[in-house]
């Protein structure tokens, strides 16, 4: 999901004003200090704009219409293969003549011509994939500097995705607006500039540059009325300049709008900027804080129709807290997949439900994706549906790459949804391995949200062993957990762990440090086979959701005695 965007100014890209330590704009997307090495055979692809090749000596002829429609269609899909009943119906918008299969062999062939190289579209069963480098389109450079942007300070953010925005040069795929195929990923597109958009004016507030932003957010907010972050940042802007009183009618105007063309009222973290400017509050002149967007999110990712009601049960109660939300997203195979996939999201939504948002979008790498989206918002948890797979030795590759790269805590989610109102409450298998900890830190902030129960089950006393029982650490664990969450975390010893977590109205425990070679384990691979629903927790490097809301970096616990 990530992440959506516009550009420089909004759907029309103009030039951005002037502002202080500006980068100037890339003549190549390129990246700098790739030209040395550059040979002769790059091409570089452009689609963020009018559909452009270049080579060393310039723009590329590409032909016709058809041929452009059909390199478009291959660029949206870069690096996987595009079957040819794909490309014919794309082309003829559903009513493909007897001869579209010569007419598709036609226009790629033409296109290699074009492009002077029979490498670059590969022709792989059922159809043709166009190969290209990261650095040879300019929606992978852009992507590239806007994560980059997330991960840096503010002075460099802005650069990165001034930089990012400057690769913009007009609406995406323009010559091909008028095409069916080429709508929605258009429309998607431009989500993706907007977002980048708002993170660069997060970023220049965070300078302090807020009265040259003024005009520019004037003129987003007039092109785009109901995007609630451009008009927190509006009401930045205008307070931190010293004029408040104009802050306080930037309020009032988007109340109006949004009440009129929606029947809503502004989100939560809209109005509680309206109180802190009423209130003067010296937190806004200090941080120029962006607001407009609440301050947690949970990012539950479903692989299908059946897997969204398990993570929605179990997500809601957390979006619920204040400052939170929780984005709902749907990554499928095909494009043509995604009016269904949006459909089937659109049940979690109740009306008026400020604190739930949802998105589908086609993917070619999901766990790419799924990191994208976690760093774009920030996510202090991302939760998955259970893939069969799960169960086995090792994990499928998927899963270790997103394990490995997210940002946050990725929470696997199995069996069925989670009934609150029964059982004995939250329960946690706990070791005091890293993962337990996490595992620890999401039922407790769960048992808070819920107002359930939450039990910490450790091993009993084996004197014939030599082994003392868990409740040292339980206990220890519990204080520690009281401080932040202000939840008591009671102890359970057990000798058998499945017939004491049998009650539970939910398992939540922390995958094996040796999860790559074991996978899941005897222990957990045995819980999928029990009653209670099941959450296997990873940690990840950004903060939890029990920690405290300015921390950027994971805390560690620690245990006294």
């Amino acid at each position: 999901m990530p992440a959506t965007t516009t550009a420089t100014t909004a759907s029309r890209p103009s030039p951005s004003p002037q502002i202080e330590g500006r980068a100037p704009p890339r003549p190549s997307i390129v990246p700098a200090g790739f030209d040395a090495i550059r040979s002769g055979d790059l091409l570089e692809f452009r689609i963020l704009g009018p559909l452009d090749v270049v080579d060393e000596s310039g723009p590329v002829d590409l032909g016709g219409k058809r041929q452009r429609a059909t390199l478009a269609i291959l660029l949206l899909n870069a690096n996987r293969v595009v079957s040819v009943d794909r490309l014919a119906d794309d082309l003829y918008a559903g009513a493909a003549p007897a001869t579209a299969l010569k007419q598709v062999q036609r226009q790629i062939s033409e296109l290699r011509k074009a492009l002077g190289s029979e490498s670059v579209i590969e022709t792989r069963s059922p159809g043709y994939v166009i190969r290209l480098a990261p650095e040879q389109l300019d929606l992978t450079l852009f992507e590239r500097l806007a994560a980059e942007a997330s991960e840096s300070e503010a002075q460099r953010a802005a650069d990165l995705l001034r930089e990012a925005l400057d690769l913009w040069r007009g609406d995406a795929l323009a010559d091909l607006s008028y095409e069916a195929f080429a709508r929605a990923p258009i429309e998607r597109l431009e989500e993706i500039r907007l977002a980048v958009l708002e993170q660069r004016v997060s970023a220049d507030l965070a300078l302090g540059r807020h009265a040259q932003l003024i005009p520019e957010l004037e003129q987003l907010v007039a092109e785009h009325p109901l995007r609630e972050r451009l008009r927190g940042q509006l009401m930045l802007a205008l307070y931190g300049s010293g004029r408040q009183a104009e802050a306080l009618e930037a309020y009032r105007q988007a109340r109006e709008a949004l009440v009129e063309e929606c029947g809503i009222e502004p989100g939560p973290a809209l109005r509680q900027l309206e109180r802190r400017i009423l209130e003067q509050d010296s937190a806004l002149e200090v941080r120029a804080a962006p607001s407009g967007e609440p301050e947690r999110a949970v990012l539950a990712l479903a692989s299908g129709d059946t897997g969204i009601a398990p993570l929605v049960t179990l997500a809601r109660p957390l979006a619920g807290l204040p400052g939170s939300e929780l984005i709902v997203a749907r990554l499928v195979g095909d494009e043509r997949e995604l009016r269904a996939a949006t459909k089937s999201l659109q049940s979690v939504r109740e009306p008026g439900e400020a604190t739930i948002r949802i998105a589908a979008f086609a993917s070619a790498d999901p766990p790419a994706d799924v990191v994208r989206l976690a760093t774009a918002y920030d996510a202090a948890l991302v939760l998955l549906d259970a893939s069969p797979e799960i169960a086995a030795t090792g994990p499928p590759q998927e899963l270790v790459t997103l394990l490995e790269q997210s940002p946050a805590d990725v929470a696997i989610v199995s069996g069925t949804p989670v009934d609150w109102s029964d059982g004995d409450g939250i329960f946690v298998p706990f070791g005091g391995a890293e993962h337990d900890w996490a595992a620890l830190e999401l039922a407790a902030w769960l048992a808070a949200a819920v107002d359930a129960p939450l039990r910490l089950v450790g091993n009993r006393a084996d004197p014939g062993r030599g082994q003392r029982d868990a409740s040292r650490l339980l206990a220890n664990a519990s204080l520690a957990v009281q401080r932040l969450a202000g939840v008591v975390a009671e102890p359970v010893l057990a000798d058998a762990f499945l017939e004491a977590l049998a009650s539970a109205t939910l398992v939540v425990c922390g995958l094996s440090p040796r999860w790559r070679t074991e996978g899941l384990g005897d222990l957990r691979r045995s819980l999928l086979r029990a009653r209670p629903p099941v959450v296997f927790v990873h940690a990840g490097p950004r903060p939890g959701g029990l920690a405290p809301r300015d921390a950027r970096t994971r805390f560690s616990w620690s245990l006294a005695g």
